[in-house]
């Protein structure tokens, strides 16, 4: 079995985890090496990768191939962009998800809520945060009558099989939240678990923005776990937002256990 290449510059020496397309910069002289333009100086055609790379269809790079500008040697190059590797593509796959997730929530409020009362004419349809999460995509979506919790199948799923209206708890250090599963035309199946509804607590959409990245924090953090039943704590948050409001501050935001908690005891609309 041949052994993987090693250089100094980037994944600790780890040259099997960059891929055939890895763009590439001396770490002495800032020269880069790019594989789709290759290497005039010592006739290197494009298409040649940095490293020889096993199953690459590809020519390698002369054995003593140096930095053209400096001299440098092969091993002083370091990553500067991989758009081949695991995590590009999965960054790629996320954002074409998201962008389906907000075509699709923008259609429904052209087409179904732009004029009803619940509606906040300061924000727009946006994916805030999504980020793998096991087999699949977390993130926020705000929408001008709710902000929600989403979760997108990952690559290797589509969730066709989930049937709306179904509900399911899923645990997170924070504590267990309740999604709804749901299915729109172009999405495909997802969950989604309310936080807001309506949305006129909020003045903008960069305030909600703020919100919607602290609740990605706040889920993960084990502190805001609440030590004694969830249930009640819920329960208690809907009163006090039911009581008369005390004066208003300047550009409220809400808190995040109210991010947190009070939103799990909502009923999602159009999630």
């Amino acid at each position: 079995m041949t052994e993987a290449p090693r250089f100094e510059g980037s994944f600790m020496g780890a040259g099997a985890k960059i891929s055939a397309a890895a763009v590439m910069e001396c770490k002495i002289c800032w020269h880069v090496y790019d594989p789709a333009v290759g290497d005039d100086t010592r006739q290197v055609l494009p298409g040649t990768p940095f490293l020889d790379l096993p199953g690459t269809p590809f020519l390698d790079l002369p054995d003593d191939w140096t930095c053209p500008e400096c001299g440098g040697a092969h091993e002083q190059f370091m990553v500067l962009r991989d758009p081949g590797s695991a995590a590009a593509r999965m960054s790629d796959w996320i954002e074409d998800r998201t962008r389906a997730l907000v075509a699709d929530f923008t259609e429904i409020y052209h087409a179904k809520m732009r004029d009803m009362p619940v509606i906040n004419a300061a924000l727009h349809v946006q994916a805030v945060g999504f980020q793998p999460h096991g087999d699949a995509v977390l993130g926020v979506l705000i929408a001008p009558w709710f902000m929600n919790l989403i979760l997108l199948p990952g690559p290797d799923d589509d969730w066709q099989a989930l049937k709306p209206g179904e509900k399911e708890v899923i645990a997170f250090p924070s504590g267990d939240y309740e999604f709804l599963h749901n299915r729109r035309e172009q999405v495909g199946g997802y969950k989604a678990c309310s936080l807001f509804s309506p949305m006129e607590d909020f003045n903008s959409q960069m305030q909600a923005v703020e919100v919607a990245r602290a609740v990605m924090a706040a889920l993960f953090d084990a502190e805001n776990r609440a030590e004694t039943d969830r249930a009640a704590e819920i329960r208690a948050a809907r009163e006090a937002e039911l009581a008369p409001p005390p004066e208003p501050e300047a550009d409220p935001a809400p808190t995040r256990r109210r991010l947190i908690t009070a939103g799990l005891a909502a009923d999602p609309a159009e999630d």
